[in-house]
Order: C-alpha cells, then structure tokens, then sequence
C-alpha cells in the first residue's frame, strides 16, 4: 500500500478532456454541479449521482488538508482538467511524505522490540553467560543472583548457596579455560589418564550472607599448594558496592577414576595446568589447628541413617562435596541454628562415599557453659562424618556467631542428645 501511494505521487493519472467530453456527448448526458456532487440526467428520464468528494486523507490519525484544485471549463460550459504543464505534474509530496512517515514508524517500532532494555534499575538482567576472565588471564569472574529457592528462614543465603557458586565458578573457569573435556574438571591429559579433581580441604569465613535479589560477584583463582596440590581461592563481593562477603580457600589433589587412589601431578598435565598459577598467598589464613576426631563418647549430637539421594551424586559418582555440609548440620542443636549463623567452616574430607552409603553425624559443641545452654556469644562444634562400619568421611570445625536479632536476650536452651 505504501509502494502503490508512492508510485501514484510521482506518476499522476490524468485523463484527455477530449475523450472525456466526446463520451458525453454521445451517450447525450447533461451534467449539474452541486459543489462536488454532479447529477446527469439520460434520456430515459432516470437520475444518476456521482460523488466526487473524497474524505480529507489522514497521516498517523491526522486530517491533512490538500489545497483545492483549479477547474477549468470549456466553451461548452463542460469542465477539465487543468491543461498539462511543468507545475502540475510534480509529485504530490503530502503523499510521499505520508508514505516515508510510515515507513520510519515501523522500522522504529520494529527496532524497539528487538533492542528492548529494562529502563528501571531495579530490574536486573541475570547474567546469561559463564562469566569472563579479568587479571592478565588469570582470574576468572560471574554474577549470580540470588533466588528466592536459595534463602533460608533467616531470608538470607544458605551455607550450601555459597558452596554451590564457590564449586561452580571452579568449572567455569576451567571451561572458559578450554581445558575441560568430559570429566568433572579434567583436563584432555587428565581425562586420557583417567584422573580427576578431589577437594582434600576446604576452608571458607562469611562475613555476612546476601539476600533474596542481591546479586553477587565471584572471582577465583588457582595456584601451587606443594609438589602434588593446587590451591584455588574465591572472594565473593555485592556487586553494587563490592564489599567482601565470602572468603574462601580450598586444596585439590588428584585421583585416578578407575582405581579411586590418590596420584601425581603428570608432567603433561603440570604443563596444561601450571600457566594458570597465581603466585599469591591464600585468602584465608590457614587454621593450624588440629580437627578433633570425634567418636561415641565424645561426641553429643548423633544424626544417624543419612543417606545420599540420586541427586547428591555428581558425574563423578560420588557424592558431591556441598551435601557433606548438609549433613554435618544435621546434628548441630537446634538452639544453635535458631540463634546463631554459621561464620566459618573447616573441612577435611577423608573419604567419597556413593549412592550406597548410610552416614552418621556426629557433633559436639565446644565452651556451652553448663552444658544445657548456648552462650549468645560466639561458639565452635567440632564435627564428624562416617560410614556406619566406622569408616571416617570427614572431619570439620564450624564457628558461629549471634545472629543480629538475638544480640541480647537469654542463652538458648540446648535440647538433651538426640539419635
């Protein structure tokens, strides 16, 4: 329709007062002007009307008024067209510039949609990508956006959120790295080899948790831990104000898949690996402290028949290391959970477990007074995760601090041993 208006602008259809007169004449019709209305009377005695007057034309709603066209009469008193000169057959530019208006309203409207952005700072965008790497190479960084699935009845992040962007900033980073085959972190000389990445040690202070609809940035890193260790470090930020949230520092050996045995580091995949290294110290000061293996007498609190779902298990088969966390809480009191958050966790991990497994959780709480309360000052428990034949999974030490709403107030009552 836009073609078909600009087309008939520029090339104006005119008729010949002469064919148009002689065809009068002939069928013998006499013609009455009524200002835009001609009414022709035939022989027969019947009247016929013809409507010359046209509706005003509209752009995008707008009347347009066109300027009144000259009519010429003949001698005949029969009128014509105006006689064809240089002026009148210039295109009618109301038409062409009607035309080229609707052609840049919908090529506007059709770029708004396709380059639509929220306007609103409060609507934020998730991060659809894996993150990038920043720092010579070195340092690789992503966002995440916490999910209202991912708080807990505090209405802030559980310790597992964390875990879960500590453990998946790691692959990504080793993906964006190209040097992730098909194994869980391998390398192409790990993954010929049959080896693959286990955590030994993990050792992470919050110093405070971000809530539902904050977004968070986390970089990590990788260096040498010893002839046979790689360290990996994280520091999770609030992106908006980059204050640190999360420190976090882990140590990674290597394990042959098929023999579950500890090995090496290979020369071919020291060479893949080691242009990775930063050479820095850890983020968290390495607690030199020993963890305490707990056993029947020692300990307080006993979570027993944890078993691990299909959906603990990672490609690996083996449980995946963010439930062991889960379940050392399963045997923390209660009053302590309620009372106060979790601010620092060590962890050893001593033995996989698989889908087979059944674990129990062993827990004891460290300077609780009377031993029927929990102070509301800072506490420690000491933990521990084994088979049920007595096998150790691992051992950990958990520090916690008051929560905010209960920085005065009575000491929790901790409840007797529960099985």
């Amino acid at each position: 329709m836009v073609a078909t208006a600009a087309t008939s602008a520029f090339f104006p259809v005119t008729s010949s007062p002469d064919s148009s007169d002689s065809k009068k004449k002939k069928l013998g019709f006499g013609s009455i002007n009524l200002g835009g209305i001609t009414s022709k009377s035939s022989s027969s005695g019947t009247l016929q009307v013809k409507a010359n007057a046209q509706a005003p034309p509209k752009i995008n709603g707008t009347k347009v008024v066109t300027p009144p066209v000259d009519v010429f009469k003949n001698e005949d008193g029969v009128s014509s067209p105006p006689p064809r000169t240089f002026i009148n057959q210039l295109p009618d530019w109301s038409m062409l510039l009607a035309a080229i208006t609707t052609v840049f309203l919908a090529a506007e409207k059709q770029w708004m949609m396709l380059d639509w952005k929220p306007k609103r700072p409060d609507m934020l965008m998730d991060p659809f990508g894996i993150g990038r790497i920043v720092q010579d190479g070195l340092v690789f960084r992503q966002n995440f956006s916490i999910r209202s699935y991912e708080i807990g009845a505090d209405r802030t992040a559980s310790i597992e959120t964390v875990m879960n962007h500590l453990q998946e900033t790691a692959l990504n980073h080793v993906r964006s790295a190209g040097m992730l085959v098909d194994g869980f972190g391998s390398t192409p000389e790990m993954c010929k080899k049959n080896l693959i990445w286990v955590v030994t040690r993990m050792q992470v202070v919050v110093d405070r948790y971000p809530t539902w609809g904050d977004v968070v940035q986390v970089d990590t890193w990788v260096s040498a831990s010893g002839k046979n260790c790689m360290r990996r470090d994280w520091i999770i930020r609030d992106s908006k104000t980059g204050e640190i949230l999360t420190r976090a520092s882990s140590i990674w050996v290597m394990m042959n898949k098929l023999t579950r045995r500890l090995s090496k580091i290979p020369e071919e995949v020291r060479g893949e690996i080691e242009p990775y290294f930063m050479n820095t110290d850890p983020v968290v000061a390495e607690d030199s402290r020993k963890l305490v293996k707990l056993d029947d007498s020692s300990a307080e609190y006993v979570r027993k028949g944890l078993t691990p779902r299909w959906n603990d298990l990672d490609v690996n088969q083996h449980v995946n290391n963010v439930k062991y966390i889960g379940w050392i809480l399963e045997s923390t009191p209660l009053p302590i959970l309620e009372s106060h958050e979790l601010s620092s966790v060590t962890l050893e991990y001593r033995r996989e477990c698989g889908r087979d497994s059944v674990l129990q959780s062993l827990t004891a709480v460290s300077d609780h007074g009377d031993g029927k309360s929990v102070s509301l000052n800072e506490t420690e428990c000491q933990h521990l995760l084994r088979l049920e034949e007595g096998s150790e999974v691992l051992r950990g030490r958990t520090q916690w601090r008051p929560k905010k709403s209960e920085s005065s107030g009575n000491a929790a009552q901790i409840p007797p041993e529960s099985a």
